[in-house]
């Protein structure tokens, strides 16, 4: 009977263990989007826990700390100015392997951090001073994206062709070191649209999906950031 007993208590205790939400801090400014859908995206996904910051005050938080009560940091953000304590801050979570999602239009954050595009492992790069008009990245509104996994990615596993009614961006730059999650022919775009980089301890992903409610309320979306959420947590 005691045998018995500590065996139900065992798996009790690991169920609990496997019942605990993926908690995410969820980063979003810079950059108008459709609110309502976004979050009501966030709210869809199970066994997930988020809590929203908006920058600046996301990037005051992760320079305090806060982002070590996360499993997973989501960016939706694509945010210019960043302090030294606060890329330091960047630089620490990635010592320690804090894993990191970027979406969509985060590919354009931080253009004056050179370290940012190694963390990444890309930019999409702005009009500014000093820039060739050559070395300028594009982008395209409102245009179906045909999209292919790439290998056998977790992110991308039981996934065939994908499509979105999204937007591209072209002309942008990749780290040869990334390993392709997901790719597209689209005339206007790269060719790889999402992908895994690793920078210090940290399993960093990209997906350039993600332009609005059009995107968001796919059910192949949610999925997918749902698996890449969850690949990303078992990563730390």
């Amino acid at each position: 009977m005691r045998l018995i007993l500590t065996t139900v208590i065992a798996s009790l205790f690991i169920f609990t263990l496997k019942a605990q939400p993926v908690k995410i801090m969820l980063v979003t400014g810079g950059h108008s989007y459709d609110t309502i859908q976004f979050f009501q995206l966030f709210d869809a996904l199970e066994g997930i826990e988020y809590i929203h910051f908006a920058q600046p005050e996301a990037n005051q938080a992760i320079a305090q700390g806060e982002a070590e009560d996360f499993d997973v940091l989501v960016f939706y953000d694509m945010w210019k100015e960043i302090s030294e304590v606060e890329k330091s801050a960047y630089i620490e979570l990635t010592k320690k392997g804090k894993p990191m999602l970027f979406l969509h239009h985060a590919l354009v954050s931080y253009q004056d951090w050179p370290q940012f595009e190694k963390l990444l492992g890309g930019r999409y790069i702005e009009k500014r001073r000093g820039i060739p008009e050559k070395d300028l990245s594009t982008y395209e509104h409102d245009v179906w994206v045909y999209i292919q996994p790439a290998g056998n990615h977790p992110v991308t596993k039981g996934f065939g062709s994908l499509r979105f009614f999204d937007e591209v961006y072209g002309n942008y730059r990749v780290s040869e070191e990334v390993i392709p999650i997901l790719t597209t022919n689209h005339p206007q775009s790269e060719r790889i649209i999402g992908w895994e980089n690793r920078f210090n301890k940290s399993s960093i992903v990209y997906l350039q999906p993600g332009h609005d409610y059009r995107t968001y309320e796919t059910n192949e979306y949610r999925r997918l950031l749902l698996q890449a959420i969850n690949y990303l947590a078992k990563s730390n």
